[in-house]
């Protein structure tokens, strides 16, 4: 039970903690963030991966929030978002 209890609490914190961690999609520049830098993605032909492929890369940067400037593509789609914090 103690093991139960104890596993439940680590997932629980790991959650917390991976959830904070996220960049945040926004539609217009943020106001009192500052623009950090650009990242671009690839993608098959989905725009939600393509979208979770650039929240990943603005999490990785360390940006609290990230804008879509663009995406175009047929068969594979390419994606640029320009990061804040």
């Amino acid at each position: 039970m103690k093991n139960i209890t104890m596993t439940l609490a680590a997932i629980a914190l790991a959650t917390a903690s991976f959830s904070s961690l996220a960049a945040t999609e926004v539609q217009s520049a943020p106001s009192g963030q500052q623009a950090i830098g650009v990242v671009s993605a690839t993608s098959g032909n989905s725009l939600s991966s393509l979208q979770a492929k650039l929240n990943a890369k603005a999490s990785e940067a360390g940006a609290s929030s990230y804008r879509i400037i663009g995406a175009s593509g047929d068969n594979h789609l390419y994606g640029t978002a320009e990061l804040y914090k």
